[in-house]
């Protein structure tokens, strides 16, 4: 008795070479879709490109403007391709002494705390993922506890006033070295993606629990070391208000800070006679459009090093096996 369904199955057979007989070659199975199953995609599709028109249309906008005449970005003529090309606002951005010491900071506070972080996380994460350490439930509650309830902003200014570090590097880099978040989230690799057995085999072989971390666990932590990394390093370079509050010399700022001057507070660029300064006034949204990109590009120069190991670290703890 012979079964109907949606499925259509197709075999092909070849000659055999000896024996005469005909074997299977291929079998493919195709299976159409029903009326609900295509609807649902279609609504799918159409949901994933409003969502990527809504996040590409203003980043084309800006980089538009960014290359169009002051007069055209001033009367908004400009939308998603330059107006009277020009790069004015880039030569302009470019050559402030405020601004690339800015861009420099961030770099020096995005690299230095970045590595600091993904040193610290890890060395925290590893001695948890491991079943024999003593405490490991109490310590691991803390963690979490630290998620659900901070102490504020004066008691950590008071911390940082008391240790020192005030209108220094070191307020950037230090309190917020760790995140509770990506500690969880190392932890939980090193629990489900390594196996036992390596362990086992590494302690027979005689190797320390810094060995074993250093040959073993970090070879096989990259996906996750790029997924942390990345998250330090965009947070890093995105913030400013940790800046605005521990910060009061000019030189120290993060680029974020300074385009927040410039952008909310409108302060002049530093450095221009007053004929310069007229000039900067007819192109200062010019600059403000240049000036996001400047502080945008880093990140996505940066994304395509880490992407391959991205796509494999965001579904860290989703599959055990």
């Amino acid at each position: 008795m012979a079964l109907t369904s949606n499925a259509e199955t197709e075999t092909e057979t070849e000659e055999a070479p000896r024996s005469g007989r005909r074997a299977p070659r291929r079998s493919s199975t195709r299976v159409h879709d029903t009326l609900v199953d295509r609807v649902f995609m279609t609504g799918v599709y159409i949901l994933l490109t409003t969502f990527m028109l809504v996040i590409l249309v203003p980043l084309v906008n800006i980089v538009a403007n960014s290359f169009s005449s002051p007069n055209a970005v001033n009367s908004g003529e400009v939308f998603l391709w330059p107006v009277e090309f020009t790069t004015i606002g880039y030569e302009t951005v470019l050559s402030d002494p405020q601004i690339l010491r800015g861009f420099m900071n961030s770099f020096l506070y995005t690299v230095g705390g970045t590595l600091l972080s993904l040193i610290l996380t890890v060395a925290i994460a590893y001695p948890l993922s491991r079943r024999e350490l003593v405490g490991r439930k109490a310590i691991i509650t803390g963690i979490l506890f630290t998620m659900l309830f901070a102490g504020g902003l004066i008691p950590m200014y008071l911390v940082v006033q008391s240790l020192g570090m005030l209108n220094t590097r070191w307020a950037l880099i230090v309190p917020g070295a760790i995140g509770a978040w990506q500690v969880l989230i190392a932890m939980t690799f090193f629990q489900s993606q390594i196996p036992d057995s390596l362990y086992e085999a590494a302690e027979l072989d005689g190797a320390s629990d810094f060995r074993i971390l250093w040959s073993v666990v970090l070879p096989l932590s990259k996906p996750l070391l790029a997924v942390i990394a990345l998250m330090y390093a965009v947070g890093t370079w995105n913030s400013y208000f940790d800046a605005l509050i521990y910060l009061r010399d000019p030189d120290l700022y993060p680029l974020q800070l300074v385009l927040r001057n410039i952008l909310i507070l409108n302060t002049q660029v530093s450095g221009l006679s007053a004929s310069e300064q007229l000039e900067m006034q007819k192109v200062a949204d010019l600059m403000k459009y240049a000036l996001i990109v400047v502080s945008t590009v880093p990140v996505l120069l940066v994304y395509p090093f880490v992407a391959r190991h991205f796509t494999k670290g965001v579904m860290i703890g989703a599959v055990k096996g």
